[in-house]
């Protein structure tokens, strides 16, 4: 599944740069460059909404229909 968010990227006042997404509480990410700093908010996005879906999904009874939502 395909999603875009946004990123805010500010440089670091020790160097290079940090990153957070507004649209997910705790996401954020650092790196010597602009893009090493992209790379790693990507990556602690993922691992956000990964954790969130395995929360979300445990308790629901097992004959429940599962389907996946595309959006956009």
């Amino acid at each position: 599944m395909h999603n875009e968010f946004i990123a805010i990227i500010e440089a670091a006042a020790e160097g290079g740069y940090f990153a957070y997404c507004p649209e997910i509480v705790g996401a954020n990410g650092q790196g010597e460059t602009i893009e090493a700093c992209r790379d790693d908010l990507a990556a602690a996005i993922a691992l956000i909404l990964d954790d969130r879906r395995e929360d979300a999904l445990r308790g629901i009874p097992e004959d429940a229909i599962h389907q996946i939502v595309s959006v956009g």
